[in-house]
Formats: structure tokens, C-alpha cells, sequence
């Protein structure tokens, strides 16, 4: 007998709230790499039954966030440094695409907000504040992918940026000496050029600002596993 549609609807409403706030979890470092996710725990965690919580683990494995090993458990994933390679790749061509296509737009709210972010940026560069400017890179990427006004575009880059656990990865490359002015100037120089409605500078610069920042985290990554 078919469950009521009302039913169906319920439960999958709460697979979407589950998997939403495990993907948080995951993504902000609350859930390290690595982390042991274990259905029974998680449905005393979240009140509800071990259902949602499956189907949720499902749809996080499908992003690349979750591991499952058959017989061992399910885990928070850990990319590969190919993995992430790949990833740093894509990153490259969608944030190149959009910066290109924002500058094309000419002087839209976007701009504006890409300002106010590097005003806010450099104080945070000038305090010595990491943790703040960490915040505000990733608004800054964030508002010239929705600038660059692309529905297909912005969807690919929030499933990549899922995938990457962006959040957890920029403290790691911003922790390189120097690296935190750098990126600033970096960001300046690519809405300079988005300003200057300069579409292929400013796509090329936003290609060079994600390599540098790929190689920081590699660097930083490599420090870690020496200490």
C-alpha cells in the first residue's frame, strides 16, 4: 500500500533539513575530516528516525562530502590532493567565467557590493584578522558568481563549492606567511578590471587569484602533515 502523500512529503522535507544541516556541519569544520557518522547518533542528534537521516547520507555521499566504506562506516570525506586539484580546476574556469560575464554588465548592484566587501576586507587585512577576512573572500567570490547573472553557472559552482568545503580550506591556505595580503591585492586587481568593464582581463586575473590561492593551500596542507 502507497505511504500518503502527505507522509511522503513530510519525510522528504525532513531528509532535506538533515542533509542541509549535516552539509553545514561539514562544510564550516564542525564535522572535521574524517569524522565518524553514525545513523543511530545522528537520529538521536536531529529527533528523527534513522530514515531521513540514510537518505540524507545518500544525498551528502552523492556531493562528495560523505564517505561510505562498506562493513566500516560512513565518514566525513577527505579529498585526495588530485581531488582537489580537480576541483581547484573548475573552481578556476566557472570564477573566470564570471568575472568575465560581471564585467560585461557594465555598473550593476554587484559592483557595489564587491567594493563594500574589499573595504571591509582591507580593514580586516590591516587588523590582522584571518578568521574575518576568510569570511570575505568567500562573499567576494560569491557576488561575482551571482553578478555574473548565469543560473547554470551558479549551480555548478555551489555543488563544486560543497564538494570543496570551501570554508575550512581558505583558513588552511590564508595561514601561509603573506598570504593574506596577497590575496587582497589580488582581489583588487580583479575588480579593477571588472570596473574597467574589462571582461578578458578580468577572467584571466581571477584564473591567476584561484591558482595562487590552490598552490597556498597545498603549501599549507603539506606544513600541516610535517608538524
Amino acid at each position: 500500500m502507497q505511504r500518503p502523500a502527505g507522509k511522503r512529503l513530510q519525510q522528504t522535507s525532513m531528509q532535506a533539513r538533515v542533509a542541509e544541516e549535516l552539509r553545514q556541519m561539514i562544510i564550516s569544520g564542525e564535522l572535521p575530516p574524517r569524522s565518524s557518522l553514525s545513523e543511530m547518533a545522528l537520529s538521536e542528534t536531529f529527533g528523527v528516525s534513522r530514515t531521513p537521516i540514510r537518505e540524507a547520507l545518500k544525498q551528502l555521499q552523492i556531493e562528495g562530502l560523505v564517505e561510505v566504506r562498506p562493513r566500516v562506516g560512513t565518514f566525513v570525506a577527505v579529498p585526495s590532493r588530485r581531488e582537489l586539484t580537480e576541483l581547484f580546476q573548475m573552481k578556476e574556469l566557472l570564477e573566470g567565467a564570471a568575472a568575465r560575464l560581471l564585467a560585461f554588465r557594465g555598473n550593476v548592484p554587484e559592483v557595489e557590493r564587491l567594493e563594500a566587501t574589499m573595504t571591509a576586507a582591507d580593514a580586516a587585512v590591516r587588523d590582522g584578522d584571518a578568521e574575518r577576512y576568510a569570511a570575505l573572500v568567500h562573499e567576494f567570490h560569491d557576488v561575482i558568481v551571482v553578478g555574473a547573472d548565469n543560473s547554470k553557472l551558479e549551480a555548478h559552482y555551489r555543488t563544486l563549492m560543497n564538494q570543496l568545503a570551501y570554508a575550512r580550506l581558505v583558513r588552511t591556505s590564508l595561514s601561509r606567511p603573506g598570504r593574506l595580503v596577497e590575496s587582497d591585492d589580488e582581489h583588487h586587481r580583479v575588480l579593477s578590471l571588472i570596473r574597467a568593464k574589462d571582461g578578458d582581463g578580468a577572467e584571466r586575473v581571477m584564473r591567476e587569484h584561484v591558482r595562487m590561492s590552490h598552490q597556498a593551500l597545498m603549501a599549507g596542507m603539506d606544513e600541516r602533515r610535517a608538524d
